[in-house]
């Protein structure tokens, strides 16, 4: 019998792809390619990574790409495309939207990776003691780097000068986001001493922070479309309710803490209804 959990889940998650493929009609044909890219390259991220590092598996969803769950790549793909959609609408200059991208996303996984792994969505094979309430903190690092890595290429793809570079900068972020993330991948888990660990992850992860912070973003220039403030928020309501439903938010109590002040944080930047400031665009 599926788990009610992983068919939920999978449910909510296919609500917010159509709900962001609706938005991406309406802006044009190449911006639906570009969600599209991005689960293409949740899916392969997700096998390249499991090659490369044998870190952790997934459990069993009901629609399986090989050993990684269809519902992840999908993830990825609304999570990115609901982030970038945030940052375009902020004041950040074009090259450090990037960042605040991988920023974002960070929120989400600090509120949801420690339930998941306490409901079998994913196993890393370590004690629930270890590292951040089980997860590794490499794991942060990655999803920063995940986001930040196809957000980039795309970017920069987008304002070159190539022909179709609208239809192309999407293919170009799947390749490079991945190349990005095997090597950070690499870097963290196979060069970085064993002693500077830590201070590499929280060091990188808070110079990011400092960086957008030093910048003053104005974060409502522009309206913000539906899919930007719900599907973050529609993450951490269900692994919220998920955790107080199963317990697994409370083993131990600190979880809770964590998961819904990052709920708390996502609610007040992303609430999908808040008034621009300025002229939209």
């Amino acid at each position: 019998m599926p788990n009610s959990y992983f068919v939920i889940f999978e449910l909510m998650v296919w609500g917010l792809f159509l709900l962001c493929w609706y938005d991406a009609r309406r802006r044009g044909k190449a911006v639906v390619w570009k969600l599209i890219a991005g689960v293409l390259f949740g899916l392969l991220l997700e096998k390249a990574t499991l090659h490369q590092l044998h870190a952790y598996r997934y459990g069993r969803f009901i629609v399986m790409f090989g050993d990684v769950p269809l519902v992840i790549g999908m993830s990825w793909g609304v999570i990115i495309y609901s982030v970038t959609l945030f940052s375009d609408a902020t004041d950040l200059p074009l090259w450090l939207r990037p960042v605040l991208d991988g920023l974002l996303a960070l929120n989400i996984d600090l509120a949801i990776d420690t339930i998941a792994i306490r409901l079998g969505m994913w196993n890393w094979g370590k004690p629930l003691t270890s590292g951040f309430f089980g997860v590794p903190y490499a794991n942060f690092w990655a999803w920063f780097w995940v986001v930040f890595s196809f957000s980039m290429a795309v970017r920069l793809l987008e304002a070159s000068r190539w022909p179709f570079r609208a239809w192309l900068s999407p293919a170009g972020g799947v390749l490079f986001g991945v190349l990005g993330v095997l090597a950070t991948n690499q870097f963290i888990v196979f060069i970085v001493p064993a002693q500077w660990y830590k201070m590499t992850v929280f060091g990188t992860l808070g110079l990011a922070l400092l960086l957008v912070l030093f910048w003053h973003p104005d974060l409502a220039v522009k309206p913000l479309s539906l899919p930007a403030g719900v599907v973050p928020l529609a993450f951490h309501a269900y692994f919220l309710a998920a955790g107080l439903i199963s317990g697994a938010a409370l083993q131990p109590p600190w979880i809770l803490v964590v998961s819904a002040t990052m709920f708390g944080l996502a609610a007040m930047l992303h609430w999908p209804w808040k008034p621009a400031r300025g002229h939209a665009v």
